[in-house]
């Protein structure tokens, strides 16, 4: 036990939480391709883990986006839900905790970039939740949940409108621009724990730039902006 503690000290470090319990961080870890390889018949993946994940997961951003925005109605907040816990933006917070190099993969997998896949770091993300909901507790969970999720909950101002710019963006130019949305940050501003940050955003001829205290707010006004400028000079639907 001693030692399956100490192989993940830093990726503990890195959520700023440490498991009571290791061997449960370790399932969460435990893709079904490793389980698969090994010939302990007691070895258990993660699969289970990421069941339950899913179902902490809502729950808590369901909470948190009633709190934060208690104007919106039912189905603002379930878009806004659906935009914050898909599959890309889970993946996409795996890689910010630097999840993938934490994974066991089996070999197959491993071979073929398994690490990078959103696929599986989103489930592994998610078994990472359940796996500190059963180490501590509800509260616990949450505030971890919380402290993943805030810069992206509170990063627009009017989320009803702009909460899924990039998607309906993304959808517009794929089918009438044959293009896809390019995002770059170009500048940044302010200590680190209070950052602006400026994206320009690039379709073949078209530029907009947005802001936002993180780098996917900002890409959301960008995309906002974008489809602005298309809806002014395209008589195509784009919402």
């Amino acid at each position: 036990m001693e030692d399956v503690d100490s192989d993940n000290r830093d990726f503990e470090t890195t959520i700023n939480y440490r498991f009571r319990d290791p061997s449960i961080l370790e399932q969460a870890l435990r893709h079904s391709s490793y389980v698969n390889e090994q010939s302990d018949p007691d070895l258990k993946d993660n699969e289970r883990l990421e069941f339950l994940g899913d179902a902490v997961l809502n729950l808590v951003i369901g909470h948190l986006l009633m709190r934060r925005y208690p104007e919106l109605h039912e189905g603002d907040l379930s878009r806004m839900r659906s935009n914050l816990v898909n599959e890309t933006q889970l993946a996409e917070l795996a890689r910010d905790i630097k999840l993938g190099p934490e994974i066991k993969l089996g070999k197959g997998e491993d071979l073929t970039n398994g690490r990078e896949k959103n696929s599986i770091l989103s489930d592994v993300f998610e078994a990472l939740i359940a796996a500190v909901f059963l180490d501590s507790g509800f509260d616990r969970a949450y505030r971890f949940i919380e402290d993943t999720f805030v810069d992206l909950i509170d990063s627009s101002d009017t989320p009803s409108i702009n909460h899924d710019a990039k998607s309906r963006l993304q959808e517009f130019s794929q089918v009438h621009l044959k293009a896809m949305p390019r995002y770059k940050v170009i500048h940044e501003s302010g200590p680190d724990h209070d950052k602006t940050f400026q994206v320009l955003l690039t379709i073949n001829d078209l530029s907009t730039c947005g802001t936002g205290k993180s780098k996917k707010a900002a890409e959301q006004d960008a995309a906002a902006n974008a489809l602005s400028v298309l809806q002014t000079d395209s008589d195509l639907p784009l919402s």
